[in-house]
């Protein structure tokens, strides 16, 4: 049963596809495996109080043309490219799907924030707090992260034991600095437990 004092909150669920997830993913985060149940917990939980599920992923044009500078070689070898649209690797990896009354929002960049619409989506939902899981810490997780405090989202919550990075003293190190700008660090069952 959904409870009302959750309408103005909102789980990110970031790029948990298979290119960053699956042990032969084009873009392998080595802690993202083993927080794929914790995921999969936490948007249970969310949809248990009603909180609106937002699927933040990564879909590119086979031919790289609208990836970062950087990566833009991974698409220029005649193969698909990293979370090409359309491919097995863009999709959410096992366990994971989008269902009614969902969202997913579509970046091209870390931020789930930058170029898209997601804010004003959000703003227009009501929604004035966020939970964050996904991968990884340093990049998509922290960008979005720095994002919403700069867009003055009134709560921030990253689930510390949903979220990875390529080593646990990195994600440590990220999660770090997001608590100094107030965002709130709970594990799942902190999470599950609270009195939001």
């Amino acid at each position: 049963m959904a409870d009302t004092k959750f309408n103005n909150t909102a789980l990110l669920v970031i790029d948990m596809q298979n290119d960053f997830i699956l042990d032969d993913g084009l873009m392998r985060v080595d802690g993202g495996k083993a927080i794929v149940p914790n995921v999969i917990k936490a948007v249970e939980i969310a949809r248990q109080h009603g909180i609106l599920v937002v699927w933040v992923v990564r879909e590119h044009d086979p031919l790289g043309r609208d990836v970062e500078l950087f990566r833009q070689h991974l698409y220029s070898t005649g193969t698909v490219g990293p979370t090409s649209k359309g491919s097995p690797g863009a999709e959410l990896v096992d366990g994971l799907e989008i269902k009614e009354g969902d969202y997913k929002v579509v970046k091209m960049r870390f931020s789930a924030f930058f170029a898209t619409h997601l804010n004003s989506f959000l703003r227009t939902a009501g929604i004035d707090s966020l939970v964050i899981v996904g991968v990884q810490t340093p990049n998509c997780i922290r960008q979005t992260v720095f994002d919403a405090v700069e867009l003055d989202y009134k709560s921030i919550t990253i689930i510390v034991d949903a979220t990875a990075a390529a080593t646990p003293e990195i994600h440590a190190a990220n999660i770090f600095d997001m608590k100094n700008v107030g965002v709130a660090a709970l594990s799942l069952q902190e999470w599950s437990e609270a009195d939001w």
